[in-house]
């Protein structure tokens, strides 16, 4: 694959990359390094499921990945004691494998060299250059307390930046809401003697409840080792607004999940209720404004290519 093509496939379901000139540089690195950190907590969902697709796209394009599995981030957004946060760690390093990210990933628990004096070093010479209005800022999306704020909030964001640091990365992927993170890297990471990493977003899937992200914490997500039963009922209780297109979960997982390794999507119906549809992104959504495709007839094609997406998943946890 060519450099071009190989910038299309990792462009592909992204929102915005900075920049692509320093991604085509990176490229041509001997073993460049893309990384993503994931806070352990609750079970592995749709919306994980996004931004490991693009890491397997990473890989493909010659990326050593590493995943930072971030324990003590974790645990300063209060999601559990260490213990607690460790054991879900084990899983979703389970379930990031099953869903097709090589045996040569490397996964990494932050407690494995956030504790150490150097690691404590960079902190401190960090926080003497950042603001705390900017530290609080970057954590806008991410904290768990919208009023009575924590000191941990402003430490997170710090430990995030001095994490590219340590594991020498080259490109930094996350959801939009990491965005502000991401550029504090960027501001930043030349003053304590570190290169600037490429930044990539990826879009957040809505929860099924229809809030602005699938979350473990609201018990709005599909998980990606859900029985086919359990998504079926999830799918069948989604938020699902006829004629609605933005915002609509279902219509999100059909464009993230579907459409991704398919160019048109079957819609089986009864021919009293028309017949059966075969339909490209783009029909889909003119057919579903226009009224020409039900909710129901959307659920039911979405949840049985979901049960199969999802089938290597279970079958390797089984």
């Amino acid at each position: 694959m060519d450099i071009d093509n190989t910038i299309d496939m990792i462009e592909r379901g992204t929102l915005e990359i900075i920049s692509h000139d320093e991604l085509k540089e990176k490229l041509q690195k001997d073993s460049p390094v893309a990384y993503i950190g994931y806070e352990p907590s609750g079970k592995v969902h749709l919306g994980h499921a996004i931004t490991v697709k693009k890491m397997i796209d990473l890989q493909k394009a010659g990326f050593k990945i590493k995943i930072l599995l971030a324990d003590l981030h974790a645990y300063l957004n209060e999601k559990g004691t260490l213990k607690e946060i460790k054991e879900i760690a084990d899983y979703m390093r389970k379930c990031f494998l099953a869903f097709g990210l090589s045996e040569e990933t490397e996964f990494i628990l932050g407690s494995s060299f956030q504790t150490s004096e150097e690691y404590t070093c960079k902190i401190y010479q960090l926080a003497l250059s950042t603001t705390l209005a900017r530290a609080k800022r970057s954590m806008a999306q991410i904290t768990r307390h919208e009023t009575d704020h924590r000191v941990a909030e402003v430490i997170y964001p710090l430990m995030q930046v001095i994490d590219m640091l340590f594991l020498d990365v080259d490109v930094a992927l996350g959801g939009m809401e990491q965005r502000k993170i991401h550029m504090l890297a960027r501001e930043n990471l030349p003053k304590v003697g570190s290169s600037v990493p490429v930044i990539i977003h990826t879009p957040l899937l809505h929860g099924t409840d229809g809030s602005e992200k699938m979350s473990s914490s609201k018990e709005n997500f599909i998980a990606i080792d859900d029985s086919p039963e359990t998504i079926k009922k999830k799918i069948k209780n989604s938020f699902c607004p006829a004629g609605e297109v933005e915002g609509n979960p279902i219509i999100e997982i059909a464009k993230h999940f579907i459409y991704d390794h398919k160019d048109t999507m079957l819609i089986e119906r009864p021919p009293k209720f028309g017949g059966n549809l075969e339909l490209s992104y783009n029909e889909l959504l003119e057919s579903y404004k226009d009224g020409k495709l039900h909710p129901l007839d959307l659920k039911n094609t979405v949840t049985k290519e979901l049960i199969e997406i999802l089938e290597p998943v279970r079958n390797y946890f089984e």
